[in-house]
């Protein structure tokens, strides 16, 4: 039965990630740890690499999602319950959009709704177990997926490359709102 998934896209390889982005390798440095701008372009590829290897993985998930599904349901497992509105809102589409998008995740058995408790006229939007597996599925696929390139890492290299990730994600990224 087809209940309006996305089909299945060409399959992706693991060396699919090893695509290089316009301008050559020849292009790009290895980081500076001086230049911004050359990091930036050393850590554009790594994201690229990862960024394949997570489609590789939610490829291979037993129910293949599209993006705007998978994202829907990291919604609702992040924010429980949250209503229709509230989903468009953090997914950045519009209501039919988003409408649409549940639909096809309540048929597939991934979300339901229910009235909400307080308030009969609105309707929250919560996981169903399958979704839950689906996203455990996914998460555990893209695990072993970096866990593979991890082992083929020096120790050192990891440890830094864990030291770097903290480091990005506590540094402000200049928008209104870190200044704030």
């Amino acid at each position: 039965m087809d209940y309006g998934l996305v089909p299945a896209p060409p399959a992706l390889t693991e060396s699919d990630a090893l695509v290089t982005l316009p301008g050559g390798a020849g292009d790009r440095a290895e980081g500076s740890g001086e230049n911004p701008t050359v990091d930036a372009h050393a850590i554009a590829d790594a994201v690229e690499r990862l960024a394949t290897l997570w489609s590789v993985a939610a490829q291979e998930a037993a129910l293949r999602l599209s993006l705007h599904q998978l994202r829907a349901l990291r919604v609702l497992e992040a924010a429980p319950e949250v209503n229709l509105t509230g989903l468009a809102e953090r997914l950045d589409i519009g209501l039919p959009t988003a409408s649409r998008l549940c639909d096809r995740l309540e048929a597939a058995g991934m979300l339901e709704r229910v009235l909400h408790t307080r308030d009969r006229r609105e309707v929250l939007l919560t996981l169903t177990p399958q979704g839950r597996h689906v996203l455990a599925d996914v998460a555990g696929r893209r695990a072993q997926a970096l866990g593979r390139v991890l082992r083929n890492m020096e120790p050192e290299d990891r440890s830094a490359l864990i030291r770097g990730m903290r480091a990005f994600l506590s540094a402000p990224d200049g928008t209104a709102q870190d200044t704030a």
